[in-house]
């Protein structure tokens, strides 16, 4: 018995000592040396402040929020984030003061040159300054991460979502793998694209056996959902844009 409650007694411990001191993110992350710590993403980092998470070369990075909460648990520091973040904008301090001093309104930029296709990924987006946000400007570049240039575009122009698409997951003559799920019930078919689209599309899908064109949403390459489960995805597709 006595042997129990020392076990017990050793497990309470340690889950204090591995708990973690608990910090917040805070509202806009700057950088001025280069060097992003936990201290500038943080409140509340305490003695692990000056811990370096990663570089920046730029005038802005996005760090994905799954390794800057690894970074901080091996720390000491425990962020929940509540949130359910998927990417941290990281801006330069200096440029925030400048941009702040000039007015106008905060924008994104493209970090270098695009051909047609090309795939927009976090390392291609910057922030800058502007007199007025254009239309179709983006809040969050999560909002454009992940999709494709419909046109060459140049370093440094202001990004607009008419200048972009979603990157193509599915296109015509692909063997799709077309799933139904609905109350336990899963069903699958293996048909043939007629069309083309990118994640969250809506494509036509023939059916080899009947003949018939469905329509599907596609939710990779070679992969599409039909019925309640499709209806879910898109649903959920939208929140998961949070972003500092």
């Amino acid at each position: 018995m006595r042997a129990l409650i020392l076990t017990g007694a050793l497990a309470f411990v340690s889950g204090q000592a591995f708990a973690g001191q608990a910090v917040s993110l805070r509202n806009d992350p700057l950088d001025d040396d280069g060097v992003v710590t936990l201290g500038e993403l943080f409140e509340g980092a305490g003695a692990a402040a000056k811990t370096p998470v990663a570089g920046k070369p730029g005038a802005s990075l996005t760090l994905d929020a799954v390794a800057v909460q690894g970074a901080a648990r091996r720390a000491g520091l425990d962020w929940a984030n509540a949130e359910g973040y998927r990417r941290i904008v990281v801006r330069s301090g200096a440029t925030a003061q400048s941009s702040a001093a000039k007015g106008g309104v905060d924008v994104l930029t493209y970090a270098r040159n695009f051909n047609a296709g090309d795939v927009v990924q976090p390392q291609d987006l910057v922030w800058g300054k502007a007199v007025s946000a254009m239309a179709g400007a983006p809040v969050d570049p999560a909002a454009v991460i992940g999709m494709a240039a419909r046109r060459p575009l140049r370093a440094g122009a202001l990004v607009s979502t008419r200048d972009l698409a979603a990157a193509l997951v599915i296109k015509a003559g692909d063997t799709v793998t077309v799933a139904y799920e609905n109350g336990g019930i899963s069903l699958s078919l293996i048909g043939k694209a007629t069309a083309q689209g990118g994640v969250g599309d809506t494509v036509s899908i023939l059916n080899p056996a009947s003949k018939k064109v469905i329509q599907a949403v596609a939710t990779g390459p070679g992969q599409a959902l039909v019925g309640p489960a499709a209806d879910d995805f898109r649903a959920q597709r939208a929140p998961q844009y949070a972003l500092r």
